[in-house]
């Protein structure tokens, strides 16, 4: 369960399953390889964050610096992470339920986006709440989605955006990371476009995924730049 410690706990619980039910049966067989990107992906799906690791603390500062470049981290534990949007001073509780790919998610954001990534951390566009969504928190809770939304639990994916998504894969093996920044993106968007305040985040991101759901099952889009909502990467 992802950020068990506030009300994010609840929100893939009850929106992460749904699925069409006209979308269940369908079957696609993958080309060498898709079925070769799709199995790196779900094995990093299987890496749990491990605050121990030296690798894994190195890609934390690494996100620490990207966001913020210029202010000196004091620690692994410390009350300047709240500054991201974590739930505590300790981020590596914010990953239980997700495990290192959401990490890695927001860092692929923060170096290839920084730009988008920034304009999203720091809340530049728009008349925002008083009550903001935490950032970094609400990027696990976008993993999860995904992964939820795509079926990648499963041995492959049957359902119409998760046969989509695996051959947009194939074609680009970082798919996944940069559908993630995109799905960030649509979810500002639908925020500011909700009017939304902090206990409303449930219903923003069920309509983020719907909304890209929508996309993901459109007949003209076989990459992952196809997408509609890929150009909010630019705005």
């Amino acid at each position: 369960m992802v950020g068990s410690r506030t009300w994010f706990g609840g929100i893939l619980h009850r929106t992460g399953l749904r699925r069409h039910g006209s979308d269940k049966f369908l079957d696609y067989p993958l080309n060498p390889i898709q079925e070769q990107r799709l199995q790196k992906l779900q094995d990093r799906l299987q890496v749990p964050f491990d605050e121990t690791r030296p690798d894994h603390q190195e890609a934390l500062k690494a996100l620490w610096y990207a966001a913020f470049p210029n202010i000196r981290l004091s620690g692994l534990i410390s009350e300047q992470w709240k500054d991201m949007g974590w739930q505590g001073p300790n981020p590596s509780t914010d990953f239980r339920g997700c495990g290192f790919i959401s990490l890695e998610t927001l860092l692929f954001f923060a170096r290839t986006y920084p730009v988008s990534f920034h304009r999203l951390l720091f809340k530049e566009e728009g008349d925002r709440a008083t009550w903001e969504y935490p950032f970094a928190v609400a990027g696990i809770n976008i993993t999860f989605m995904l992964i939820q939304m795509l079926d990648l639990f499963s041995e492959k994916p049957k359902c119409i955006p998760g046969i989509n998504f695996v051959k947009m894969l194939g074609e680009d093996e970082e798919a996944f990371d940069v559908l993630f920044c995109i799905a960030f993106e649509m979810m500002d968007a639908q925020w500011l476009a909700m009017h939304a305040s902090y206990m409303q985040f449930n219903d923003v991101l069920q309509a983020t995924r719907t909304q890209l759901e929508r996309e993901l099952s459109l007949d003209d889009v076989h990459r992952i730049h196809d997408l509609p909502a890929y150009n909010l990467l630019y705005k």
